[in-house]
């Protein structure tokens, strides 16, 4: 059985790492100004904050899904309330890098905190983290700069303002270089839009249908090893809709190739395609079509 911590707060994983918070719902650390170091009792962590990571350090791995990955110098990982993770270090590893740990309740009534499901990386798994061009990690570190110079002011009236508003700056441009990497990054991954095509045809020329139903995004990210996050924002930026804009224009091609067969019920077709009622099959073919499927029979 796992040693799991969990980091219901902001001082519970400075706690953890044998340091204090300077502010209870925010704060930052940075790796190589802390002569202390985490609890190696834990493997792995519970996160009921956010928490963003700039890591400088290699010999650092980070589990999650399975599968074991390394930090690459420069790389950034998003963890999100609810995420868990499991931790393993090099015998030389020496931290170096920032943690900036923040609290929900600090983005309530905030513009920042309405608009947090914006920000699907923070969903993504360790194995999607951003990896940044020496010009990026400068502009991200800057940011990071004036969040930790606002921490160590005096609280105002000023200050939760101050230190949200450089959050969302530092969330926006992660989001800027996350689009960027996924049109130029070659990422182990790379290709599974084809790979999806073949899970797509293979599901449906498949008995899948009957036994599973209509096929989901979450389905085919997990056949391609990625979070569903990941692999649907992949999918829009590749094709510009997204993943279940793509698997439903999949399923209606083939539909259309089986509303050709005289000898099926449009009954017979929906159930083939995973539909458990065929109104809901004839509703969206004539909303991607323009005609029910009998009609569509019948003009053809």
């Amino acid at each position: 059985m796992k040693n799991r911590y969990h980091i219901k707060t902001v001082a519970d994983y400075f706690k953890w790492r044998g340091a204090k918070a300077s502010h209870p719902l925010v704060s930052m650390l940075d790796y190589a100004r802390s002569d202390s170091y985490p609890d190696y009792s834990y493997d792995e962590l519970q996160f009921d904050c956010y928490a963003v990571f700039l890591k400088d350090a290699k010999n650092c791995k980070l589990r999650y899904g399975g599968g074991e990955y390394d930090f690459d110098e420069g790389s950034m990982v998003f963890m999100g309330p609810g995420q868990q993770v499991g931790l393993s270090y090099d015998p030389d590893y020496e931290p170096k890098g920032y943690a900036l740990i923040f609290h929900p309740d600090l983005l309530l009534g905030s513009e920042l905190g309405r608009k947090m499901d914006h920000y699907n990386f923070f969903s993504y798994s360790v194995k999607e983290a951003l990896h940044l061009s020496d010009r990026e990690r400068e502009l991200i570190l800057s940011v990071l700069d004036k969040i930790q110079y606002e921490l160590e002011q005096n609280l105002d009236k000023h200050s939760k303002k101050l230190i949200v508003s450089n959050i969302e700056l530092l969330l926006d441009y992660c989001l800027r270089f996350y689009d960027r990497q996924f049109l130029t990054r070659e990422i182990p991954h790379q290709g599974s839009l084809e790979r999806f095509d073949r899970l797509l045809n293979d599901y449906f020329s498949s008995d899948k249908p009957q036994k599973q139903g209509l096929p989901t995004v979450g389905y085919f990210a997990e056949e391609l090893y990625l979070s569903p996050n990941y692999f649907g924002d992949l999918v829009k930026k590749e094709t510009g809709h997204s993943a279940q804009e793509y698997i439903q224009t999949k399923l209606i091609e083939i539909a259309k190739q089986k509303v050709f067969d005289p000898n099926k019920s449009v009954s017979e077709i929906a159930y083939e395609l995973g539909f458990k009622y065929p109104q809901h099959f004839s509703r969206l073919f004539k909303q991607q079509v323009g005609h029910s499927p009998k009609e569509f029979r019948m003009l053809n």
